[in-house]
């Protein structure tokens, strides 16, 4: 499952300290339809449909893909193929399928609250919040126990700045399905962002014991104990992060901050590189990279990532680290 909430929020801070770390919220929001569905009148469609369900359990994506597209070839009225399609779509990363997949799925059934969800989730990562309020409110309307959308809903709230929504928003989630893990690691984060460090520890625990796989659990209770002066805690939870998920960029980076904060740069240098092969436009893995070669001499690596982080930073709107960055490029001479 892909997240979209707060996914580059590592922060360079100044001249001669170390780079800060933070966790991550994230949404799930593509949910597939997973109950046999009995309102089609044909039992062919209904069996690819079933054995398309089957594929997605199984994370055989485009088997799944192959089954929802004869169901829907079968049955061209078949919403809950075009919804699990749509949701496939997603993990491919081509969000003008799944857009129409899921515009498709609620013009045969306006009242498919999960269409409203997952079309939320898209217009969320396209930039478009005030479309994915719109939807996550619909499919709440239409599904008040619909906990995932209220977990949505609460990180969007949060990105807009309003945490008490966003609180309230998980704590409904968590009331309609007290073992929605995500929800935990969302309002731990929130939590932690408010500085309670002990609700945040506590929601990110819970979240572990109901899913062990949830890696960014593991990797926000990483971040809390960094934060705690917990090095070794830290440690094993960015590895056991990294263990479930070994194309976490951000847990490389983190954890390559703590190597550098024990005083091991190689290994530093060796995370920091494995998050740019991961994400070659992750800004703050070049400014670590590159504080890395400043305190180690090594002027024209520094500056070459500098150089690159800055750009990236612009390219984002993030005028604060740009220009921490921009620091660093005039005291190389570089500018």
């Amino acid at each position: 499952m892909k997240s979209f909430a707060l996914l580059t929020i590592l922060s360079l801070i100044s001249l001669s300290t170390l780079p800060t770390v933070r966790p991550v919220m994230a949404l799930e929001s593509r949910q597939p339809a997973e109950t046999q569905i009995a309102q089609g009148n044909n039992q062919d469609a209904i069996g690819h449909f079933n054995r398309g369900v089957g594929y997605i359990q199984q994370e055989k994506y485009d088997l799944a893909l192959a089954e929802f597209t004869k169901a829907i070839n079968i049955d061209p009225r078949y919403a809950e193929a075009y919804l699990n399609r749509g949701f496939l779509y997603e993990q491919q990363e081509k969000p003008d399928l799944a857009l129409s997949d899921y515009n498709q799925a609620l013009n045969i059934n306006p009242r498919l609250a999960e269409a409203y969800n997952n079309r939320g989730f898209l217009y969320g990562v396209q930039g478009k919040p005030d479309l994915a309020l719109s939807d996550f409110n619909q499919a709440i309307n239409i599904n008040p126990r619909l906990a995932l959308a209220y977990s949505n809903r609460g990180n969007l709230y949060y990105e807009q700045g309003k945490p008490d929504l966003a609180l309230s928003d998980f704590n409904q989630a968590l009331n309609i399905n007290p073992r929605f893990a995500l929800a935990y690691n969302n309002r731990g984060f929130l939590y932690y962002d408010q500085g309670k460090p002990d609700r945040a520890l506590s929601d990110y625990n819970q979240a572990l014991n109901i899913d062990p796989r949830l890696a960014l659990a593991y990797y926000n209770r990483g971040v809390l104990y960094q934060q705690q002066g917990k090095p070794d805690l830290a440690l094993s939870d960015y590895n056991q992060a990294l263990n479930i998920n070994p194309r976490f960029a951000l847990a490389y980076a983190n954890r390559g901050v703590l190597y550098y904060q024990q005083g091991k740069p190689d290994l530093a240098l060796s995370d920091y590189n494995q998050a740019l092969n991961i994400n070659p436009r992750f800004a703050e893995a070049y400014g670590f990279r590159g504080l890395l070669y400043y305190y180690r001499k090594e002027r024209e690596k520094a500056i070459r990532d500098f150089r690159q982080a800055a750009e990236l930073f612009r390219q984002q709107g993030n005028a604060a680290a740009y220009e921490k960055v921009m620091e660093f490029l005039r005291e190389l001479g570089a500018v």
